[in-house]
This record gives C-alpha cells, structure tokens and sequence, in this order.
C-alpha cells in the first residue's frame, strides 16, 4: 500500500482531506483517528503533525506526504516538493518598529523572533547577514514590544496583526507558500502508486478551476465562437436538426466563465450552459 501523511490539525488539515475526498480517497470521521486504511484505493493514511511531514517522508517510512512548503524549507528534512496543491497560501515577510531598518541589510547583530527558525538563519545566510534568531512557538507579534527581538519575521496575510502591534512588514516576501505533496529527495519518480496518487490531485485542480461549457451557434459564426472557447484539445461540434445551427462544447476557465457567456451571447449563441465538473484526467 501507498503510504501517505496528511495534516492532522491546523489551516492545512480541512482543505487537504477534502481535496482527498474529492480525489475519491477515504478519510477519517473523527478527528481522533490517526491511521486510515483504504484498501480499495490501495492507500494508508496517517494523520500527523503538518511540522513533523516532511521529517517523515524523508525518512523513507512514508511514501509521500502533503504539508506547506514553509513547514518543507524550514524542517531542513531531504523532501522536495512535487505538486502544487493551491490552497493554504500564504506570504513569509520580515516586520518591525517603523524607523528601526529598512530590510534585511540593516538587521546586522540585531536579533530576529520567529517560528520559522531554519528558513530564516537561511535567508539571513544567503544574504550575508550576521543577526541572531530566536525561535518562538505561536504568535511572535509581541516579540518586539517585550523586548525579546528588534525583529520578527513570520506569516503575512492582510496585516493587520502586525499593524496593531505596531509594527511595518519591511524588505521584499522571504517565500510564498502553499500547500504542497512532497517526497524524499532522490525517491523513484515512476512509481505506480505514486503516480496514481497525483494524477488523481492534478484531476481535481482542474475539475476545480474549469467547468464545462455548452452552446448553440451559427454555422457562420463558429470559428468567431471557437475563438472564445478553444478548450484543452479542441472543442466538441456536433449539427443540430435546424439547418446552419451547431451545438458547441469546450472546457473553459471557471473565473472567466461568465465574461465568456457575455461574449458568446452577444455574438449571436444561445442556450449557453455551464456545468461543474467533478472529476477528470488530462
């Protein structure tokens, strides 16, 4: 059996066993379970801490596993990242009291808080920064009004936080992050299973991020209809019974999805539908 970790608690837990649901994996109805067996899909599950993944993964006990690419960087574990998952994003940035530096190349012999002490001593390296960092669990807002660091260095998302700590996010992003599935550096990249296992993800990014779009037009007006609706391969045409009619049919990009109705319509097509789609393979 694949053998696979998924987050157990946190931002990450809920999006990545739905995913996995939609994938058409089991997975679990409590909370408290911390194995899960599908034996139809050929597939264990073990529900594990989202820090602790990529440790386990590049120990060889687990084939693969799914967690954030700041948890893969900042465990310094010999995983690497092998899809993008798309959700669970977010922005690493440096933030501190207005006036005190105006990005990294300022923070010489300053001391930085973070949870996130192996990609910070990292990026201070790689830039040549001589700074201390000390590693704190949770919320590192206070850090600086505490006195603990001049500098913390932690998640992004609207700032708010930082702003009622006082605080100014400083210098260019330090890494974007989502979710991600990782496997041990060097591991067999034919693997049946695992290559199962992922085509059944990318099947759900894409039913995800396209629906599937019908119309009738003009025989005259096709190629213009086509234009807007050129699909993966090539859009489906079939005749209809009136004479000069076509029914057409095209994958098309859900955020664009109702620009390209508006479009269609003005063109002369009419019964436009859209359809979600569940599950696919490209």
């Amino acid at each position: 059996m694949l053998r696979i970790a998924v987050p157990n608690k946190g931002s990450l837990s809920g999006p990545a066993s739905a995913m996995l649901h939609e994938a058409g994996y089991k997975q679990r109805k409590e909370s408290k379970e911390l194995v899960l067996v599908d034996p139809d899909n050929e597939v264990e599950f073990f529900y594990l801490r989202p820090r602790d993944i990529a440790i386990y993964v590049s120990s060889g006990k687990l084939d693969i596993g799914i967690t954030g690419r700041d948890l893969l960087l900042d465990s310094g574990a010999d995983a690497e990242e092998i899809l993008q998952l798309g959700f669970a994003r977010s922005t690493f940035r440096y933030a501190t009291r207005p006036g005190t530096a105006s990005g990294p190349a300022e923070f010489q012999g300053m001391t930085i808080a973070t949870s996130y002490e192996g990609i910070v001593a990292k990026h201070l390296a790689d830039h040549g920064i001589d700074a201390s960092v000390v590693h704190l669990d949770g919320a590192v807002e206070t850090a600086v009004q505490l006195g603990v660091a001049q500098v913390i260095a932690d998640v992004v998302e609207t700032g708010t936080s930082l702003r009622n700590a006082g605080l100014e996010v400083v210098g260019e992003p330090i890494l974007t992050s989502e979710a991600v599935v990782v496997r041990r550096t060097g591991a067999p990249g034919d693997d049946p299973g695992v290559q199962r296992f992922l085509r059944r993800l990318q099947g759900v990014l894409v039913a995800r991020s396209y629906v599937m779009m019908d119309y009738d037009c003009r025989a005259e007006h096709l190629e213009q209809a086509v234009a807007l609706t050129p699909g993966l391969e090539s859009p489906t045409i079939s005749p209809l019974h009136n004479e000069g009619w076509v029914a057409v049919r095209a994958m098309v990009p859900a955020k664009d999805a109702q620009r390209i109705m508006d479009d269609l319509y003005a063109l002369g097509a009419r019964a436009i539908l859209t359809t979600a789609i569940h599950a696919c393979r490209l």
